[in-house]
């Protein structure tokens, strides 16, 4: 069973919602990130997902792309992004990995060394956000042969898009909770609830909110309502906000422990 199943089976059991963080590999380095990784573990994170830093990321807001960009002076490649899977998994994670990547930077890499890899350095899932469905039948059915969950962003649209977007979703299905590109809101958008609903009753898989939620508050919220939550820029962010004592050995545990912390209360 894939492992992004078996999370999602032992968190209904327990009657859970998933915290699902995600983060930049290679902001500040590729060392930290796996600190990093083991932190968000600690804290209560359920699956990881690992950005891999782009040139342009239509998606992202700007605490996205300034880390992107951070993590690009180091050179970090998509490669390098899925080899952090298996090194934070020989530092004792034990936690389910999502690559989040544009499809750029796979195509380069090429399909059948990208999936041998992914394979190869246990990650579990792929979100591709600027694959569309009408043109990822190639990837998918790669990942479907290598038991690697497709897992696809809808944002609010047709009740029949919807459907036919939760009909191909392996994993869970994303549901974008805001317009627009990632990043911090207080806000979203009127009709949530009723999209929420709508995801719901188009697939029998879970399904996860994400884009723009930074509260404990927020979290709680969609827990009612959703498998999943994701928390992005907020985590990038509080990343950003510790890089001078991360950049500093003699005070790296003191950065870590602030992202430990913020982190832990999103738990619920």
């Amino acid at each position: 069973m894939n492992r992004i199943d078996e999370a999602f089976k032992r968190l209904r059991e327990e009657g859970q919602t998933a915290l699902i963080p995600f983060l930049t590999v290679g902001d500040p380095d590729v060392t930290t990130t796996i600190d990093i990784i083991r932190k968000l573990e600690e804290a209560g994170a359920d699956m990881i997902e690992l950005g891999v830093p782009y040139s342009d990321p239509l998606a992202d807001g700007p605490v996205i792309q300034r880390a992107s960009g951070r993590a690009l002076k180091h050179r970090i490649s998509v490669a390098d992004c899925i080899q952090v899977a298996e090194d934070a998994r020989d530092a004792g994670v034990k936690l389910p990995f999502i690559l989040f990547s544009y499809y750029n930077p796979i195509l380069q890499l090429g399909l059948e060394h990208f999936f041998n890899l992914v394979v190869q350095k246990g990650i579990s899932g792929l979100i591709i956000p600027d694959l569309p469905i009408e043109e990822d039948e190639e990837v998918r059915k790669m990942a479907e042969a290598a038991n690697i969950h497709l897992i696809p962003l809808v944002a609010p649209t047709s009740n029949e898009r919807v459907k036919r977007i939760a009909s191909k979703a392996r994993g869970f299905v994303y549901c974008v909770s805001s317009l627009g590109v990632t990043g911090v809101r207080s806000d979203f958008h009127s009709g949530i609830d009723e999209f929420l609903q709508t995801v719901r009753q188009a697939t029998e898989l879970p399904i996860a909110v994400g884009f723009g939620i930074s509260s404990r508050e927020q979290v709680e919220r969609f827990a009612k309502q959703c498998d999943a939550v994701i928390v992005g820029s907020a985590i990038v962010r509080t990343i950003e906000e510790a890089l001078p004592l991360l950049q500093d050995e003699s005070r790296k545990e003191e950065g870590l422990q602030q992202i430990y912390t913020y982190v832990k209360q999103l738990k619920v």
